[in-house]
Parts: C-alpha cells; sequence; structure tokens
C-alpha cells in the first residue's frame, strides 16, 4: 500500500501527533516547502494569522489550529486558495504514480480539501471514479452560501464544479457529474446545504444503509472524514456531530465498499485538535489502523 501524508489543516502544518499512523506504517510526506517554492507561491509560514471569520475562526482557535480562512491574502497571488491547490495538484501526481503501479492508495490528511489530491491523481492515472463521501456534514456550500467561511465545508461541492478557476483548473481536476458522488452519513446540514441537495442529483443514504452494489459504476474514489463518527467515541473532533454511527458501523461499511474492488483511493480526512491526552491519540492511531487494514489483502 502507497500512503500519502498530507499533514496539513487547510493550508497550515499540523504537528507530528495529529495524524498518528499504525507503529511502522511507512508514508509518503508531502514537502510543502518545496512544493510551493517550485509554484512559486509564498508559503503560508510568511503570511501573518488573522483572526479568521466567526465561527470557524473560534472553533480551530480554541483547538489550537490556526485558520487562514479570513487572511486578507486569501484571494490574492500566494494567498490560501493558491497554496491549497499547488499542494493538492502535487500531491496528486504521487497519487496517480501509485494508481499507475496497481498500489492500493491511501491519502490522509488534516481535513476534506485534500481529496482533490486523490479524485486528480486518479483521473492523471487514466481513471474516470465516481466518489463516496462519508462525513457528519454536506460540505456542499458555495463561497456565497457559507455561513462561517470555513473552507472545508465546500470540499466536496467543489469537486461537484464549484469555483472552477480557484480549484478545479489549478489542480487540473475533472468536476464530477452530482449523480457520481454519493453522501453517506450526512445528519449536520446548514439550510443551504439542505436545499442544494433535495434539488441535485447527488445520493445520500446513511452509513449502515450503503449498499456498494448501488454506487456508481466504474472506479471509485472513498472519502471519509472521521467525524462521520458520533462524536461521543471521537474525541476532540473540530466539528463534531453527535447522533451518528459507532466507529464499528464506520469501518464495517468502509470495508464493505473497499471489498468490491472497486476503489482506487480511500482518502481520509482528519478535522481534529490536538490530542489531550495518550488516551485520545490512541483512539485516533485504532481508528486510522482500522481503515488502513479495510483494504482487502491481496
Amino acid at each position: 500500500m502507497t500512503v500519502v501524508m498530507l499533514p496539513y489543516h487547510q493550508d497550515r502544518r499540523l504537528p507530528a501527533d495529529m495524524l498518528p499512523l499504525p507503529p511502522g506504517a511507512a508514508a509518503v510526506v508531502l514537502d510543502a516547502a518545496g512544493v510551493l517554492s517550485a509554484a512559486g507561491v509564498p508559503d503560508a509560514a510568511g503570511v501573518p494569522d488573522a483572526a479568521g471569520v466567526p465561527d470557524a475562526a473560534g472553533v480551530l482557535s480554541a483547538a489550537g489550529v490556526p485558520d487562514a480562512a479570513g487572511a486578507p491574502d486569501g484571494d490574492a497571488p500566494g494567498g490560501m486558495w493558491p497554496r491549497l491547490a499547488a499542494l493538492n495538484s502535487a500531491a496528486a501526481g504521487q497519487v496517480a504514480a501509485a494508481v499507475r503501479a496497481g498500489d492500493p492508495v491511501t491519502v490522509i490528511g488534516g481535513d476534506c480539501l485534500f481529496a482533490a489530491a486523490a479524485l486528480a491523481g486518479a483521473q492523471r492515472a487514466g481513471l474516470d471514479p465516481a466518489i463516496v463521501w462519508f462525513d457528519a456534514h454536506g460540505d456542499v456550500h458555495t463561497r456565497e452560501t457559507t455561513e462561517s467561511g470555513y473552507l472545508g465545508g465546500l470540499a466536496l461541492r467543489l469537486l461537484l464544479g464549484a469555483h472552477p478557476g480557484d480549484w478545479a483548473r489549478p489542480i487540473g481536476l475533472r468536476p464530477i457529474a452530482e449523480d457520481r458522488a454519493t453522501l453517506v452519513g450526512a445528519r449536520d446540514l446548514d439550510a443551504a446545504e439542505e436545499r442544494y441537495l433535495a434539488a441535485s442529483a447527488v445520493r445520500r443514504c446513511g452509513v449502515t444503509a450503503l449498499n456498494p452494489d448501488e454506487l456508481p459504476a466504474g472506479p471509485l474514489i472513498l472519502h471519509v472524514d472521521v467525524d462521520v463518527v458520533d462524536s461521543a467515541e471521537m474525541p476532540g473532533l473540530l466539528f463534531p456531530a453527535p447522533g451518528g454511527p459507532s466507529t464499528a458501523e464506520v469501518v464495517h461499511a468502509v470495508r464493505r465498499v473497499l471489498a468490491s474492488g472497486r476503489v482506487a483511493v480511500l482518502n481520509v480526512a482528519c478535522p481534529w485538535g490536538p490530542p489531550d491526552d495518550l488516551g485520545v491519540e490512541r483512539v485516533r492511531r485504532e481508528l486510522l489502523t482500522s481503515l488502513m487494514k479495510a483494504w482487502p489483502r491481496s
């Protein structure tokens, strides 16, 4: 298995203990400084942290994760959008190489925006995948509808073609049709997301109701935001959502999709804050280990 690590929340580097892999697991870690320098895009390290926007900034600040959503350079050359596009494009190259080699690929990052690397990488390798999106949230906002300004809330909609000049074209991905996307486990939706989903062709189902035989045809990108798990079982989430499935139910559903043999890339998003004790780190490591081991053995 090839594991591509993107230790970032949006465009900010995360501490090493934020994405705890199983003992002995090897990963390709993206060299962001080199990527951004080669792309002529300034690194976020040189941009002063802004207060951010209400809600998102408060959640991230309380969790000890810097937020760049409100940074005045966000739309400018070298702002957050170009930095995220450069990171995703570089990671897509690593994903594409592994897919071409026939390896199972797992991408692990700090938020859902890096699903773009998984999709673009599979497309560069010659695939035309659909996407299965496990998430407690819809992630189908646009810049115009978001109430918080948090870019992770746009992650799926961006893959469906929103704001292509800022996202799809710089990354080099082809947006997918709505009927090629399945949203699984979403239960914490804003009104604008509810309206969009009701009028769209995006499919929806619960985690335990997911039937792999009913997913769109062809290869798949399987995206799992860890906050799809009930927040009572997953401590320290930036955007906790109660009333969700158990860890065991999520892992079982993921295993069933992987068993179909159609998954090209498993993308795992970990939007959580720093672990406040060893018990929290253990829970997180066990979840990541279970998801990585859910791949069928060759």
